[in-house]
């Protein structure tokens, strides 16, 4: 992991994000950050939700992904009692498990950078101040949308780390945002898509004229090899407002590597004008979380946090 920058005010985030990533060569492509209220450093590492339970670190690859898709199978037999949209997918059903507080592989992220900025400052405690930071994902995953239109190239597998056990003690700080080497194949992996009409080594059969579309069958997220952006629909209206995303991890128990992501830390003593300011650019609580308690959570800050007009 590299920090990127330390920053001191609403300005330094913005000049930050319009100049210092675009010196690294990152804004040439879609970008993806997450905001934390504490640093991954400091307990709070870019995991899944799963992984708060340490406890799964003693079952083996097999027996974690049966778990996860048995709670995720009695979670999807009570889904149709409670909401409209009938889900496509295990993708669809997992979102749904996420923004209703089922831990799953997913870890959220958001394309606002105003967004993930309003999470990293939003909880701040005057009796116990500790920098924020925001993260920013530079390691470019595959997204599930562009995987499933064929648009990008199939994707192969990396090496068996899926198997290795990660210290997965450490807990997710996000709950309230509430997705390689593409040159090697492993032995005895098949890889993370393979076309309609492929045969056992992932070829791809053309159809009656070359360079014809081909389709790929997405996996579930609990077999794919490497991370994914998914895109959810028909979750919730906190997604759409958040511009949320969501990435599913393949090694579910293990913190992303630190070549994947940048640092820019925010300090404790800039959060109270940040947050003021992010008022003002209308990226708050109501705006955020449109719901009762998006209002709730607006008035509180408005009316006793700071003594401000409502």
């Amino acid at each position: 992991m590299s920090v990127l920058a330390t920053i001191k005010s609403f300005d330094d985030y913005l000049n930050t994000i319009h100049k210092e990533l675009a010196a690294n060569g990152e804004q040439k492509r879609r970008l993806y950050f997450r905001g934390q209220s504490k640093l991954a450093k400091q307990g709070y590492p870019l995991t899944p939700s799963v992984a708060r339970y340490p406890h799964l670190s003693t079952l083996t690859l097999a027996e974690r992904e049966q778990k996860e898709c048995e709670v995720l199978e009695i979670f999807s037999n009570h889904l149709l009692t409670y909401v409209q949209h009938r889900p496509e997918n295990d993708w669809e059903k997992l979102a749904i498990a996420q923004h209703h507080g089922l831990p799953t592989r997913f870890m959220d992220w958001t394309t606002n950078p105003l967004v993930a900025l309003y999470f990293a400052v939003r909880q701040s405690e005057k009796d116990n101040p500790i920098d924020g930071a925001v993260y920013v994902l530079i390691s470019n995953p595959k997204r599930y949308a562009d995987l499933k239109r064929g648009q990008t190239e199939l994707v192969k597998p990396i090496g068996d780390a899926a198997t290795e056990l990660a210290d997965e003690s450490k807990h997710d700080a996000y709950g309230d945002f509430d997705a390689v080497d593409d040159s090697k194949k492993e032995d005895g992996y098949d890889g993370v898509l393979r076309s309609a009409g492929s045969d056992l080594f992932g070829e791809a059969s053309l159809g009656p004229y070359q360079g014809e579309s081909v389709s790929y069958d997405i996996p579930s997220p609990f077999k794919i090899t490497e991370n994914i952006i998914y895109d959810p629909p028909h979750v919730s209206p906190r997604i759409r407002a958040q511009d949320g995303v969501l990435m599913a991890c393949w090694q579910s128990m293990q913190e992303l590597d630190d070549k994947d992501y940048l640092e820019i830390i925010i300090r404790h003593d800039a959060h109270d004008d940040i947050r003021r300011r992010l008022d003002q650019y209308g990226v708050f609580d109501k705006q955020l979380f449109p719901d009762l308690d998006g209002i709730a959570k607006w008035l509180k800050y408005r009316a006793y946090e700071i003594d401000g007009t409502i």
